[in-house]
C-alpha cells in the first residue's frame, strides 16, 4: 500500500463514521453508500455463494467527485454488509477515477477488470479526441476481498485507431476456453458503438469486431454488457445523445438492449433497441449470472447530467442514490421481462387481500401486487402525490408537484404505450418506486420524497395483495 492508497483510506474512514444511519430516507431493500456519492454498479458477480456488489463511490462530495470502487457483501441480495472501498485511484493510470468494469470468476479466482480514468490538464484539451486516457486495468482477488497488485493491460494506444479517448466500462466473460470483452467507445465521427476485444489468458487483449447500428443511434455506447436469457443473445448498453421524436420525452440518457441476431463474433444482426426502464431514475445496468443460473440485473437509480430533477432530500442526509432492488431476466412470448428477485419472499412480515380497492397510511416499505385487471382500469397514488394510471392506451407515472424540494424532487412524467393492462406490482421502499407491469413486460423506476407515506389502489375487480417488509 502506498502513501497515497494509506491517505484515501484514512480519509474514507473519517467520512463513512459521519454517516448518520438513522436518516429519514435511507433506504431498507436496496444497496446505497455510506456516504457521500453513489453510481454505476460494477463487479456484480457471486462468488463461494456469496453475492459481491461493487459501487462507484465518491465518499467526499454528495454531488459526485473522483470515483473509487465501494463494496458491499449478501448472502440474499437483500441485506447488504458494507466492506469497505476496494479499490482506490491511487497509480498514475487511474489517478481521476477507478471507473466501471465487471467481475470475472474462472479457476476459482476473482478478477476485476476496469477504466483508469486520467484527465490531462497541462494545456486545453477537448477530452473526446486529446486529452483523456481510458485504460483497462485487471485486479485479482482469491476472497473477494483483498486484492493484488493492479495491473495495466491496455492503453489508448491498443485501442483501433479511428476511436476517440472515449473507450470505457470492461465487460468480460469466456466462453469455449477463450475470453472475450465490451467496451463502449465514441468515434471519432461521434459514433456510439461497441467494440469487442478478445484473449487466451485474460491478460493480453486484441480487437476483434465492432458492433453497431446500420445508422447512427448516439455518440456514445455506455456500460455495454453481452449476455443470454433463455437462449436469446443480448446487446445492453446506455446510449447518450438520442435526440428527437421520442426521446424528447425520455431521460437525457437511455439504458436500453438489442436482440442480437446471429453470431455476434462474426456475423450478427441488432434488433430495434428496447428500453429497460420508463421510469426517472435507472442508468448504466450490468448483469450477471449467479451460481443457479439465474441472469440478475442491478442498476444505477440515478440519472447523469440532468438538470430536470434531483435528489435535494437525501443531499441534505449527507448521500445521494442507491441501486435498483436486483431483477431476475426471463424471457416471455419473444419479450425479456423483469421482476424482483425470489429472495424478496423470505421477507415478508404481513399480507392482506382485497379487491377493487386498497387503501393504507405509513407503510413505508412494501409490495403490492395487482392481477386479474378488468377493462384495463387501474389507478394508484402513493404518497399523495405519485399518481401512477392506465389510460387510452399508456400507462404513466406523474407526479403532481414538480417542486425539487418536494416529494418529486422535481420529476414530472414518464409513460409508455401498453396495448393491454393485466397485472401490475408495486415495490415501494422508503424514498423509491419499482412498478412493474404485465409480469415485467415493462418497468418504471423512481426516486420519490414522501411527507406523508400513504398508498391509495383503486382497480375494479381486480384482486390486490399487499405485502409489507
Amino acid at each position: 500500500m502506498n502513501a497515497l492508497t494509506r491517505d484515501l483510506k484514512h480519509m474514507t474512514d473519517m467520512v463513512e463514521q459521519t454517516a448518520d444511519p438513522g436518516s429519514r430516507f435511507r433506504q431498507k431493500l436496496h444497496l446505497m453508500p455510506p456516504v457521500g456519492w453513489l453510481n454505476d454498479p460494477n463487479g456484480l458477480c457471486q462468488f463461494q455463494g456469496i453475492y459481491h456488489a461493487f459501487f462507484q463511490y465518491s465518499p467526499f462530495d454528495v454531488n459526485g467527485g473522483v470515483k473509487m470502487w465501494g463494496h458491499a457483501v449478501s448472502k440474499d441480495m437483500i441485506r447488504w454488509e458494507y466492506k469497505d472501498t476496494a479499490l482506490y485511484p491511487d497509480q498514475p493510470f487511474d489517478c481521476h477515477g477507478v471507473y466501471s468494469g465487471c467481475a470475472l470468476i474462472d479457476e476459482g479466482k476473482m478478477y476485476l477488470y476496469y477504466t483508469g480514468n486520467v484527465k490531462l490538464e497541462d494545456k486545453e484539451y477537448d477530452y473526446i479526441l486529446e486529452g483523456r486516457e481510458g485504460n483497462t486495468i485487471l485486479a485479482e482477488s482469491r476472497d473477494g476481498l483483498n486484492f493484488g497488485p493492479k495491473k495495466l493491460l491496455m492503453r489508448n494506444g491498443d485501442y483501433p485507431s479511428d476511436l476517440s479517448c472515449h473507450v470505457r466500462d470492461p465487460k468480460v466473460w469466456k466462453e469455449k476456453g477463450r475470453y472475450y470483452m465490451v467496451q463502449g467507445v465514441r468515434t471519432k465521427d461521434n459514433a456510439g458503438q461497441v467494440q469487442i476485444f478478445e484473449s487466451d489468458d485474460r491478460i493480453n487483449w486484441k480487437p476483434k469486431k465492432r458492433i453497431s447500428t446500420s445508422s447512427l443511434f448516439g455518440y456514445m455506447w455506455e456500460c455495454p454488457d453481452y449476455f443470454t436469457v433463455d437462449g436469446q443473445n443480448i446487446l445492453s448498453a446506455s446510449v447518450q445523445g438520442l435526440t428527437g421524436g421520442i426521446w424528447e420525452e425520455r431521460n437525457v440518457y437511455q439504458s436500453g438492449y438489442f436482440f442480437v441476431e446471429g453470431d455476434i463474433m462474426t456475423d450478427s444482426h441488432l434488433s430495434e433497441y428496447q428500453l429497460w426502464d420508463y421510469g426517472f431514475d435507472f442508468y448504466a445496468p450490468q448483469s450477471f449470472q449467479a451460481e443457479d443460473g439465474r441472469i440478475i440485473l442491478l442498476a444505477w437509480m440515478g440519472m447523469p447530467d440532468c438538470e430536470e430533477y434531483g435528489n435535494i432530500s437525501t443531499i441534505r442526509e449527507g448521500w445521494q442514490h442507491c441501486f435498483t432492488f436486483p431483477r431476475e431476466l426471463y424471457k416471455k412470448d419473444g419479450k425479456i421481462c423483469q421482476r424482483p428477485v425470489r429472495e424478496l419472499e423470505q421477507w415478508k412480515k404481513a399480507e392482506r387481500e382485497e379487491r377493487d380497492y386498497l387503501s393504507a397510511e405509513g407503510a413505508k416499505v412494501y409490495d403490492i401486487r395487482v392481477s386479474g385487471i378488468k377493462a384495463n382500469r387501474f389507478r394508484a397514488v402513493l404518497g399523495e402525490e405519485l399518481l401512477l394510471e392506465y389510460k387510452e392506451g399508456y400507462f404513466r407515472m406523474e407526479f403532481e408537484n414538480r417542486d425539487k424540494e418536494g416529494t418529486s424532487g422535481g420529476r414530472g412524467v414518464r409513460r409508455s404505450e401498453v396495448a393491454v393492462l393485466r397485472q401490475v406490482e408495486i415495490l415501494a421502499d422508503v424514498s423509491s418506486v419499482e412498478v412493474f407491469i404485465n409480469d415485467g413486460e415493462l418497468v418504471f423506476s423512481t426516486r420519490y420524497y414522501p411527507r406523508h407515506y400513504s398508498m391509495e389502489i383503486c382497480c375494479k375487480g381486480a384482486s390486490i395483495i399487499e405485502t409489507v417488509f
